[in-house]
């Protein structure tokens, strides 16, 4: 009976457990964790609508696993796989055999450099454990500094000032979500932020951070010190990539592999965060995504191709942000853009469709209260991945609707 190991227990490698099933795999699946809970998603550790709950929201129960045919280890890191032999090592000495391998490592926060590790008040958030603890600090009459402002950084400085506490966000960019976000929506939420009591602080740079007294001490270039009793970093996240490296396979920003999420080695695949893949929409570029839906797709594609189908990917990459009561949604890579149109679609809401030299629809970025943006962003989503070249005029007309422009 053939075996599939998949190592990362988290949206994508369980997904892909599932999917295996639900594609009629009737062979051994052993997922591997190193947490010691069951897989969760991650997106809700830095919203505010989940501030007060104790547990996570898990993906399926662990009878469902069991229910499933799914051997799930937890508390097991993987140490090394020998593509030759095809074993897999994990912690405390566990030998796993494999027909086929789905690393699924997602990624881990970056570190600030030169900062303490394991100090209680200089923090990143990746896990569960991350996200209690510094719900822990979030009430009144606390300080929470935050390092980074990009999705994350701004996420928990909503959820920080609506649970009472002082926030203070320093980025050293001109301005924050400097990656993939345009100028317009950045200075929008830049303005709520502060409409909310949130300090923002950009293009400083911090020379070091350090804890000292109880206290997260961020020492600025000029001289000046912030103290905050937590420094929450959010500076990014780098994909896990260890157990590839020793095992040999290609690096290129995270594990490599080609559109079937086919690694370096025969019958090793990867997904998530922790791969990079040509995109074909793009021309073939190669990508990196760190999102809940990327994770999603790539787990079950992945259990697709391990299963011998050959489906290339092909989604349009999609991401999205809840700070306060509006919601950041964005479709595509802007990257390549020359110009934009934008749609108000009222209460506040509005969409910037960017077009790149050829006038095709290459992104789109939108806002607004609740799920305001979300019909018209799908709709874009399917404008993108179809290679449209729409009417500037027709996009920027909150008269015409685009999914006529799709008809079209």
């Amino acid at each position: 009976m053939a075996h599939f190991v998949i190592l990362g227990a988290g949206e994508c490698g369980a997904r892909a457990a599932f999917a295996l099933r639900e594609k009629g795999f009737d062979g051994e699946i052993t997922l591997v964790g190193a947490e010691a809970l069951h897989p969760y998603e991650r997106p809700p550790l830095s919203k505010a609508g989940s501030a007060d709950a104790s547990d996570p929201k898990f993906i399926a129960t662990v009878e469902k696993y069991a229910d499933s045919g799914i051997r799930l280890l937890t508390g097991l890191e993987a140490r090394d796989f020998d593509a030759a032999s095809r074993i897999v090592t994990l912690s405390q000495g566990t030998a796993l055999s494999y027909d086929k391998l789905l690393l699924a490592t997602g990624a881990s926060a970056r570190s600030f450099p030169g900062a303490p590790e394991n100090s209680p008040h200089i923090r990143s958030l990746r896990t569960h454990h991350d996200a209690g603890a510094l719900r822990g600090v979030m009430k009144p009459g606390r300080h929470i500094a935050i390092v980074g402002g990009g999705f994350i950084g701004l996420e928990l400085a909503a959820t920080a000032r609506l649970l009472g506490a002082e926030v203070t966000v320093i980025e050293g960019f001109e301005r924050v979500l400097k990656r993939g976000v345009p100028d317009e929506i950045a200075h929008l939420l830049t303005e709520r932020h502060r409409a909310e009591g949130v300090e923002i602080r950009c293009g400083v740079s911090i020379e070091a951070l350090t804890a000292e007294g109880g206290k997260a001490l961020i020492r600025l270039s000029g001289g000046e010190v912030i103290e905050a009793d937590l420094a929450l970093v959010g500076i990014g996240a780098r994909p896990n990539v260890e157990i590839a490296e020793r095992a040999g396979l290609t690096i290129d920003n995270g594990i490599s592999v080609d559109p079937y999420l086919q690694t370096s080695a025969p019958d090793v695949f990867a997904a998530g965060d922790c791969c990079s893949f040509p995109l074909s929409i793009y021309g073939g570029r190669r990508v990196r995504l760190e999102s809940w839906r990327n994770a999603q797709e790539q787990g079950t594609l992945a259990a697709a191709n391990m299963l011998g189908l050959n489906e290339a990917v092909s989604s349009v990459p999609w991401f999205w942000s809840d700070q306060y009561d509006m919601t950041l949604q964005i479709a595509g890579l802007a990257e390549g853009a020359v110009t934009h149109q934008r749609r108000d679609l009222g209460a506040g809401a509005f969409i910037l469709f960017h077009l790149d030299a050829g006038g095709r629809l290459i992104a789109a970025s939108g806002i607004g209260p609740g799920n305001a943006v979300a019909r018209d962003i799908r709709l874009a989503e399917m404008l993108i991945a179809a290679g449209a070249h729409p009417d500037p005029a027709a996009l920027a007309a909150s008269d015409i609707k685009l999914k006529s422009l799709l008809a079209a």
